[in-house]
């Protein structure tokens, strides 16, 4: 039978944890597909759509107030078909109707609430609706009648605005011209630096007020463009950034990891849900002010982050899963916060009193009900002057203090985990474990990322090997995979790829990004009108998205012009560089107007006016003097880096691991021309370990020592 005595609806059957967690609703709910679509056309009804995800804190409470409750389930029964999606799993139909939502009310986010006709256009939007009037919105009971009632009587004015609003949508991804032609130069760059410049938070660091996100493709662009001559005052604003959310509530200051974002300017009191992709984008730009700076704390933090995605957000078979809710017992941040009697009570009063002062636990507190949310209110240097301890002894107290409060935190009932396994966000995470095993040189990292590569290129494929006649899938879940990959998934499992294969030289990692990359060109990309689509053609699509704007994440088609870049100097295939020039060429005129929405293709647009930075090391896998050199260049912030490593003779192939677990060996033919553009030429001198260091199509002579080589890395 059922939860609680209820008889569950359709979405039983379904395998994201979002939607089952409506299953026992009396709402009679459809997961989108041609069932649901089917009947609203028979019966002309108009289609209730409701977007949101697991950890969504106002999902939740939606779901509470009016999905729960017989009399409203009965108005939406009664009068729509009823469709819940996950935006995870759909991200194309969430960047649809999230569209429209903020062109109408300036606003947007989930849950998502929008009214359809039966041929899919939208023609009432919002967001969370209450059950009744309050908060300055209308009652969602009020509105299912008003909008019931404008369908039967007034159906000429409810065509109108569905029409007009979607055209407009089908306007919304033109990119306006520049007025100006030709690619843009590096003044681009800096005038989108002194915009970011402008709205930075001297303060708290980040950018304008609450809330505030990490913004982690800003902070990218930043730390380019400042290391690169743009100005230091651009690598000291990440810097203070991060070590602000660091030492904030919204990084976890006991478990590691980050919340996804401050409600406060300050970072102080986060929203508490947890999701992967912050979690990985924020370790490599942490390890990177590292790489500058020197200064451990950032390499600390980058660990901490990573360390937490293993104990936490890790299946067993080696995938990531997707978030954790902020919600735990259906009270927001209830598993994060303390009070000083509950640090004692664990602690006991003298290290529990330590402990409080460092992780500014007061008997007022910051958040709810007079509990804090953890930050660094006391270092450990201002606690040894303090109490006059050693510093040492101080630091050594606090490691135990926080290890003692996370076993005892573990005990409590935890956040909700939505263990579906998205392939996008796991090749961001692959990208951030393997850029830490290079930058900190432990091969412990690449594993993780290998094991997380392996399991998207056996688990999330089906018809053999992705890119070479297989289908790359987008959702896993409980040993069930589905739904065709999105530009996304495309680009960021790229991505991740070819940063795997800088940090083992297998060579089957790089050709199945070449693969990959041809693929997402001949399914996303626009030829006549420029971009790319974030998914292929479908006809339950009103509208074929484009996004070129960064959210959270980078803009997936702005990562795709990187992994192009990235992957020309391995192919030499023209189309890679020409599809990068016609999108900087495209969108122009909005990285010009909208920096700050535009961030990850600066980036992108920084590495190719810059040029690759091409290093090829030529030695032996063993040979201890070239291990010498890549674990030096791991410490150095080279954003630019394309690298590459050979056996002496070149018929031996790569110097690394050639097969990753799980490759059909009866493989298509190599993706990997004979001699790559960036190995051609390239032989041992003398029978030493050598490298070769080219930029902007000329090279080095061959280098036999670090000092040669780190006099070119410049």
């Amino acid at each position: 039978m059922t939860e609680a005595g209820r008889t569950p609806n359709r979405l039983i059957h379904e395998a994201s944890p979002y939607l089952l967690q409506h299953a026992y609703n009396p709402v009679d709910w459809y997961p989108w597909g041609p069932e649901a679509l089917q009947r609203a056309r028979q019966e002309d009804r108009p289609i209730l759509l409701s977007v949101g995800y697991s950890s969504c804190h106002w999902c939740h409470v939606m779901e509470r107030e009016s999905f729960s409750d017989p009399e409203i389930a009965a108005l939406m029964n009664q009068h729509f078909v009823c469709i819940k999606v996950d935006r995870e799993e759909r991200p194309d139909l969430d960047q649809v109707y999230q569209t429209v939502c903020q062109m109408v009310t300036r606003s947007g986010g989930w849950p998502l609430t929008v009214f359809l006709t039966p041929d899919l256009r939208p023609f009432y939007v919002g967001t969370y609706f209450p059950p009744e009037d309050r908060y300055g919105r209308p009652g969602f009971r009020r509105l299912l009648t008003t909008l019931a009632e404008a369908w039967r009587s007034r159906r000429q004015e409810v065509e109108q605005v569905a029409s007009q609003w979607t055209v407009v949508l089908r306007q919304v991804d033109i990119p306006p011209p520049s007025g100006e032609e030709g690619l843009p130069d590096r003044s681009l760059l800096q005038r989108a630096a002194e915009v970011f410049a402008a709205r930075f938070d001297r303060r708290h660091g980040g950018f304008g007020g609450a809330p505030k996100f990490p913004g982690a493709p800003a902070l990218d662009f930043l730390l380019r463009y400042g290391a690169a001559g743009g100005g230091q005052r651009y690598v000291e604003m990440v810097a203070f950034t991060l070590r602000k959310m660091a030492e904030g509530g919204i990084y976890d200051q006991i478990g590691g990891g980050f919340h996804r974002y401050a409600v406060d300017a300050g970072w102080a009191v986060p929203h508490f849900e947890k999701m992967l992709y912050d979690n990985a984008l924020l370790p490599p730009l942490y390890l990177a002010v590292w790489q500058i700076t020197g200064d451990d704390f950032y390499a600390r933090i980058a660990r901490e982050t990573l360390a937490y995605v293993e104990r936490e957000m890790t299946h067993p078979l080696g995938g990531f899963y997707t978030a954790q809710d902020a919600d735990s017992e259906g009270v927001e941040g209830k598993y994060y916060v303390w009070t000083p009697a509950a640090v004692r009570e664990v602690l006991g009063p003298e290290l529990g009193e330590l402990l409080c002062r460092h992780l500014g636990v007061t008997p007022e507190g910051n958040f709810e009900g007079g509990t804090t949310v953890l930050h660094l209110a006391a270092t450990a240097g201002e606690l040894a002057a303090l109490t006059g301890r050693p510093e040492a002894e101080v630091e050594a107290a606090i490691a135990e203090g926080k290890t003692k409060l996370l076993a005892a935190r573990a005990r409590r009932v935890p956040p909700g985990r939505d263990e579906k396994i998205l392939t996008g966000w796991n090749g961001l995470m692959i990208s951030a474990f393997a850029r830490a095993a290079r930058a900190l040189g432990e091969p412990r990292y690449a594993a993780v990322a290998r094991r997380a590569a392996d399991f998207v290129l056996t688990e999330l494929v089906t018809g053999g090997l992705p890119g070479a006649g297989g289908r790359l899938l987008r959702r896993w879940k409980d040993g069930q995979a589905g739904i065709d990959a999105f530009l996304e998934d495309y680009a960021h499992l790229i991505a991740g790829l070819i940063d795997l294969y800088e940090a083992t030289f297998a060579e089957a990692y790089l050709e199945t990004a070449i693969r990959l990359a041809r693929e997402a060109l001949d399914r996303f990309w626009d030829p006549e009108g420029g971009g790319f689509f974030l998914a292929a053609a479908s006809p339950d699509l009103v509208h074929r998205p484009k996004e070129a704007f960064d959210s959270a994440v980078p803009a997936d088609s702005s990562v795709m012009v990187l992994n192009l870049l990235r992957l020309h100097p391995f192919t030499g295939e023209e189309r890679f560089r020409a599809v990068a020039e016609a999108m900087f060429r495209s969108y122009r005129g909005q990285m010009e107007r909208y920096p700050g929405g535009m961030a990850s293709l600066l980036s992108a647009l920084d590495f190719y006016l810059q040029g690759a930075l091409e290093v090829t090391v030529v030695a032996p896998a063993e040979d201890p003097e070239a291990a010498e050199w890549l674990r030096r260049m791991g410490r150095r912030y080279l954003p630019n880096l394309v690298l590459t490593r050979i056996a002496p003779d070149l018929t031996q192939g790569p110097a690394g691991d050639q097969v990753p677990a799980g490759r059909d060996p009866a493989a298509p033919a190599p993706a990997l021309p004979p001699t790559p553009p960036i190995w051609a030429g390239k032989a041992a001198s003398a029978g030493r370990a050598t490298a070769y260091v080219c930029r902007n199509f000329a090279c080095s002579p061959p280098a036999t020592t670090w000092e040669e080589i780190a006099a070119r890395l410049g």
